[in-house]
């Protein structure tokens, strides 16, 4: 398998050198490339010959935000292949900067007090299409979806059977494909089967805009 490309959206040099540093002898992990701005990124990353699986995105950025970086490179407007995976690492995790960063497309939120092996294992995570948060941003996410104004499970997405409210529910608590198949004693064939059709009910595009309208609605308590 080739190995995974990083490229780092930072504008702080030393951060940069700190994760090309942190990726060096990795097999299956390299740096693709760097930028120092939002509007930088988005101009080296729609180039027709550059691959680039996993985007560890700044926030703070000088001109255009981190979020509207993110947001610009899962716009259905870029065309082309599918958009690489964004990985928010900011020292900020505030709960609106969290939820706007998901809801602009990214797949994990991590803290800039990651450790090497916590950065390289959502790197990998992230690549294969999987979510992933540091514990501080679990727990401020878990406590924000806690305080909001939730819809009764019981009535929450109608338009679901019965089946994918417990699959989604158990999408909203950060399960994986294989531990739903576990807890509901299915095939992982059929839990991606109820997955699609969830998507598709929902009009979602993926796990972690599904996880949100879930959580919104009370489920995954």
């Amino acid at each position: 398998m080739s190995a995974v490309r990083v490229y780092v959206v930072d504008d702080h040099p030393v951060f940069r050198d700190g994760v090309r540093v942190a990726l060096e002898h990795v097999p299956d992990l390299e740096i693709a490339g760097e930028s120092g701005a939002g509007e930088e990124a988005l101009t080296a990353l729609a180039e027709p010959d550059v691959r680039v699986d996993v985007v560890l995105m700044d926030l703070h950025l000088p001109g255009c935000s981190g979020v509207e970086a993110t947001r610009q490179l899962n716009s259905p407007c870029r065309g082309g292949s599918a958009p690489p995976r964004v990985l928010v690492m900011s020292a900020s995790v505030e709960d609106d900067a969290v939820v706007a960063a998901l809801r602009a497309g990214a797949y994990g939120y991590l803290d800039k007090g990651a450790s090497r092996a916590e950065l390289l294992g959502a790197v990998r995570c992230v690549a294969a299409g999987g979510a992933v948060f540091s514990p501080a941003v679990a727990e401020r996410l878990s406590r924000y979806f806690s305080a909001l104004h939730t819809v009764p499970a019981g009535r929450a997405f109608p338009q679901l059977t019965q089946r994918e409210r417990e699959v989604l529910d158990l999408i909203a608590r950060s399960y994986n494909n294989r531990r739903i198949a576990r807890e509901l004693v299915l095939s992982e064939k059929t839990v991606r089967n109820h997955i699609s059709n969830i998507f598709a009910k929902l009009g979602v595009q993926d796990r972690i805009a599904a996880m949100l309208r879930a959580r919104e609605a009370g489920l995954g308590e």
